[in-house]
């Protein structure tokens, strides 16, 4: 497998999407510019420039300093911007992209919340209200994401607990146990191809998949550094993992001691099948292209790469 190495961000990436089609990749970093590639050669296609502050999410459009801002993939026209009174953290467009779930951290006696906004059909009739917000959860929210048919939210952060809630009418419908939960912050979440499960992982050294119907713990996924970022092949029974040693003590330890590689594992058995080197710094985000034959890695080194697996990955035996 040799790697696409793709330099267009000055700063620490911070998040990657693929598009549905699988052929453009975008790329979030603290540099406040996302950027969009295409998915099999690397080439960058352009930058949305607009933000003043670190961008941290994106779900092809993205959020940042203390807006979200609505764009156009195609043209890279600004749409709309979401304005707050806090920073943004993350966003996730619905089943059939009515409604965008957006977070935002708490922020000078602010709290944290999940806000749910209604996107128009033309852009001339957005309207900056929210349709729902829901409060509680102390600490940074660090991923929200929308659960079956839209019927329910998905939240985990800073206190390390996963909670789903009703979308129309803001209720706690559950939450993780905290003796098979994580122990530390949740830095990543997100969802099987299907929606039945999705996957999390913290700085307590684990990933763990859950039902997401009823939020039963499946699997735990046990690593030696922190899990900065997680994603599932929608192909094989695999999860990748990536993280490594915090980044404010990079600069003191040689690569290979910090542990940056994506480590491969059987969803199913939990085992280590392999790995992928290659990042100078600790691993900050991770994708699957959704045909399965691909994937991604930012990190703190500020690089994108953009792996193509071999036909010797897919026959794997175990």
């Amino acid at each position: 497998m040799r790697p696409i190495l793709m330099k267009g961000h000055e700063r620490p990436l911070t998040f990657l999407k693929y598009n549905r089609e699988g052929d453009l990749l975008v790329s979030c970093a603290k540099d406040h510019n996302p950027t969009v590639w295409f998915a099999d050669y690397g080439e960058r296609l352009g930058t949305y420039r607009g933000h003043n502050g670190a961008v941290w999410c994106c779900d092809v459009s993205s959020n940042a300093d203390q807006s979200v801002k609505l764009w156009n993939v195609q043209t890279g026209a600004q749409l709309y911007t979401f304005s707050f009174n806090s920073p943004a953290r993350s966003v996730d467009f619905s089943v059939g992209d009515k409604l965008a779930v957006i977070t935002t951290d708490p922020f000078m006696g602010v709290t944290s919340a999940i806000n749910v906004k209604s996107i128009a059909d033309d852009p001339s009739h957005q309207s900056g209200e929210s349709v729902l917000t829901i409060t509680g959860p102390t600490g940074r929210i660090n991923r929200a994401v929308w659960g079956p048919l839209n019927k329910t939210i998905i939240s985990a952060g800073e206190d390390s607990v996963i909670r789903i809630w009703d979308s129309e009418t803001g209720k706690l419908l559950k939450e993780s146990n905290q003796e098979v939960g994580h122990k530390k912050q949740i830095t990543s979440l997100t969802k099987s191809a299907d929606g039945s499960h999705f996957l999390t992982g913290s700085l307590d050294k684990s990933a763990k998949l859950w039902d997401t119907r009823t939020l039963t713990l499946i699997k735990t996924y046990a690593t030696e550094r922190p899990v900065n970022a997680v994603a599932m092949s929608p192909l094989l029974d695999h999860v990748v993992l990536g993280g490594g040693q915090d980044a404010s003590s990079v600069t003191t330890t040689d690569h290979r001691a910090g542990k940056f590689e994506a480590k491969f594992y059987n969803k199913v058995l939990q085992e280590e099948i392999g790995g992928v080197k290659g990042h100078f710094g600790p691993i900050n985000a991770l994708a699957f292209n959704p045909d399965g034959k691909s994937f991604s890695s930012g990190g703190e080194d500020g690089y994108v790469r953009l792996h193509h697996f071999d036909s010797d990955y897919f026959s794997i035996k175990i």
